[in-house]
């Protein structure tokens, strides 16, 4: 069933030259991590692929493979009549399975016997996360940042928004990392994803910018809530040119207010979360934030957490880090609105 003539080997160029890329494997294992815009397919689930795997180390390998190919032509026969059913003849896809082998060429053999030119990739996702680790060591390097800083609450975030809608390109890291980088930048109802799958990500939105054009992205540091910014890009950031936004303390606040309302809704949650902060600002000052919280005097607790916690941790962080900073192009954050975040926007982006 495996013909080596339909099996690509992984570089970059191959995942852009395929329709779709079509993931074969059980819906644990596309969680944790795929290819940036694959199609979960899988040929067997999470509890058949472990029904099989058991079967194959106590009773035979025959009795697996004949069960296997079984649920797997069920498997593949449902998605013919669903998520294949309108597919053009000319459609062309690239399947990938764990390491390349039984599971994509399977599926690959009944795509191209019903009429598509579909292809195998070789050594599977194995050979995949190898291709991401090798081009996140060299993507960085080809790139042109622009690096925006500000103390929180200064609009780093809304700036690079209005930058996107401004034409301009944008590597939005907490976007990809689904958190804002600091104690309290957990995003309601969005969960964190896996390492891996943040490279991913990551990998494909490198992959897509123009070398010719900056890049504007968010002085981070090496970590985004649990999540490990691979180490040449935190370095090619760090040697970058800079942009610093500037704003006053009460339009910071404002900005804040806006970004933690499902915390103000949750003061629980908050008062776990500042817990965090007890090793390095002690019980009582902890305490009297939460107290704060208690009350509902959240200007109050925004400005003595930027005074106390956020602006200290900047200044030592940003100072340390990024050797381009004192000459960073300054732009004045005159008030929270997005007008004004739009009118810094076209400024950088022209």
């Amino acid at each position: 069933m495996r013909d080596a003539s339909y099996s690509v080997a992984m570089q970059p160029s191959v995942l852009t030259s395929f329709d779709a890329l079509v993931d074969a494997r059980s819906p644990a294992e596309y969680a944790e991590d795929h290819a940036p815009g694959a199609l979960s397919l899988p040929v067997l689930d999470d509890a058949e692929r472990a029904r099989i795997g058991t079967i194959y180390k106590q009773e035979s390998p025959f009795q697996a493979r004949r069960l296997g190919a079984a649920l797997v032509s069920k498997n593949i026969a449902r998605h013919l009549e669903t998520v294949l059913a309108e597919r053009p003849r000319e459609w062309r896809p690239l399947v990938y399975c764990w390491r390349g082998g039984k599971r994509s060429a399977a599926l690959a053999h009944v795509l191209r016997e019903v009429g598509w030119d579909a292809h195998t990739l070789q050594g599977g996702y194995r050979a995949y996360r190898r291709g991401v680790v090798e081009q996140l060591a060299v993507l960085p390097t080809r790139l042109r940042f622009r690096v925006v800083h500000g103390a929180t609450g200064s609009g780093k975030s809304r700036l690079l928004r209005a930058l996107v809608r401004a034409g301009a390109q944008v590597l939005d890291l907490e976007q990809l990392a689904a958190h804002r980088g600091s104690v309290l930048g957990e995003l309601p109802g969005r969960p964190q994803p896996t390492q891996k799958a943040f490279e991913s990500g990551l990998y494909g939105a490198l992959a897509a910018l123009d070398p010719a054009r900056p890049v504007y992205v968010e002085g981070e540091s090496r970590r985004i809530g649990q999540l490990q910014v691979p180490q040449t890009l935190i370095e090619t950031m760090r040697g970058s040119d800079c942009v610093l936004l500037e704003a006053d303390t009460p339009a910071r606040v404002a900005l804040l207010m806006d970004e933690y309302q499902h915390f103000f809704a949750d003061p629980a949650a908050l008062g776990l979360q500042l817990d965090c902060l007890l090793r390095l600002h002690g019980r009582g000052r902890v305490e009297s934030w939460k107290a704060l919280a208690a009350r509902g005097a959240w200007e109050e607790l925004v400005a003595r957490l930027l005074e106390e916690h956020y602006d200290p941790a900047y200044r030592r962080s940003a100072q340390r880090n990024f050797a381009r900073l004192p000459q960073a192009q300054v732009l004045r954050v005159a008030e929270p609105g997005a007008d004004c975040f739009a009118h810094l926007a076209s400024e950088l982006a022209a």
